[in-house]
């Protein structure tokens, strides 16, 4: 138990986590109104972090591979979307993408992360043939690739279910996948920012798919830009009953929006990569809300490494992977680097006072 001075109308909440009562959606959103009790809140999370996973810090050695950014998407927070007509446009053969996943085998990487732009002249047969190719490749090497944006491109183009599309990659060798093109799930303000793009109502079906199929996935939100405390809360619920539902999802990650270079930045005012506070205060509510999540991840390419550090004391355990490249952060504006070695990692862990631990994709730990 931990014993805080506690404010007002967080008194409560405060006495249910110690209680490891589970907070309500209401006790959410005045955590995330409050402005008063930041050090409050990092210490509960602090607390809780460390009854459920020690002092270890994880991390990942892994390679990302962004094989096109050609996408017919018209996605307001997006930097990384060309058309095909763009000069600085590119699509990756299967060639290509392999030569690539064969430079990550120089630092030992046992996961691959593949994903890409939605490309209207991809056929479907690249994406099945794509896993194909890398599985055979590399047997032993876990392979995350495809949002469940890319699932419903597949499933719309061959007239498939998104069982039967999740059948046929499992059967080429696709392991697990990321939960990106989540962003934000509440239904108005994702109209606003991405139109284009699948509902919640399908991002969650898929999700669900992929969990009944025993396909993990990751969680995501992206933080920071035009959504109101509301919408957050509605994201965060949705995510944490479909957890009760599948516990499908390995790990959650806040991905802090970065506005420079998209066109979305004409409505920000100040988005919340600027305030490190914000960011901060927004990984510890993660770790006090998401009660069924073991796992929970910084974003060192979205908020860099200092804040990364920082953010360690925050409820967060996780470091997240060495990347070797991150496009679309890039390309939004992003400027802490693509890659980071693994050697890089572990001294940062240690600097926060915490214990590094190599693990796999699914967190199990690597014996080293």
């Amino acid at each position: 138990m931990i014993n805080i001075n506690k404010h007002h109308n967080l008194g409560n909440i405060f006495d249910k986590i110690n209680k490891s009562e589970r907070i309500n959606s209401d006790e959410l959103l005045n955590l995330l109104d409050d402005s008063e009790n930041f050090n409050e809140i990092i210490q509960y999370a602090a607390y809780i972090n460390k009854s459920v996973n020690g002092d270890n810090v994880s991390y990942v050695v892994n390679r990302n591979i962004n094989f096109t950014n050609i996408c017919y998407l018209n996605c307001k927070f997006c930097g990384y979307k060309r058309t095909a007509n763009s000069k600085d446009s590119f699509v990756l053969t299967i060639d290509k993408i392999i030569e690539k996943i064969n430079e990550g085998y120089n630092i030992g990487i046992n996961e691959v992360c593949v994903t890409g732009g939605i490309n209207p002249d991809f056929n479907p047969d690249f994406y099945f043939n794509l896993i194909k190719s890398i599985r055979a490749a590399f047997p032993e090497l876990h392979i995350h690739a495809f949002s469940p944006q890319e699932i419903f491109e597949l499933s719309a183009k061959t007239g498939f279910s998104f069982e039967k599309i999740f059948e046929i990659l499992k059967e080429n060798g696709l392991n697990s996948m990321p939960g990106t093109a989540a962003e934000i799930l509440a239904p108005e303000t994702r109209k606003a920012i991405c139109k284009d793009k699948i509902s919640a109502l399908q991002w969650t079906e898929i999700i669900k798919t992929a969990h009944k199929m025993d396909i993990k996935s990751s969680a995501t939100i992206l933080l920071g830009h035009i959504e109101s405390n509301a919408d957050i809360v509605y994201h965060l619920d949705l995510i944490r009953k479909i957890q009760d539902s599948t516990n499908g999802f390995t790990e959650f990650i806040a991905l802090p929006f970065i506005a420079s270079k998209t066109s979305l930045k004409h409505q920000i005012k100040t988005g919340i990569s600027a305030d490190s506070q914000k960011i901060l205060k927004f990984y510890a509510i993660l770790r006090l809300y998401l009660n069924n999540f073991k796992n929970i991840q910084t974003s060192w390419p979205k908020i860099g490494t200092e804040l990364a550090v920082q953010s360690l004391s925050c409820g967060i355990n996780d470091f997240g992977g060495t990347l070797m490249e991150e496009n679309i952060t890039k390309s939004a504006g992003g400027n802490f680097g693509e890659y980071l070695g693994e050697k890089d990692i572990i001294s940062l862990i240690k600097s926060a006072g915490k214990n590094p631990v190599r693990r796999d994709t699914l967190y199990n730990y690597i014996q080293q």
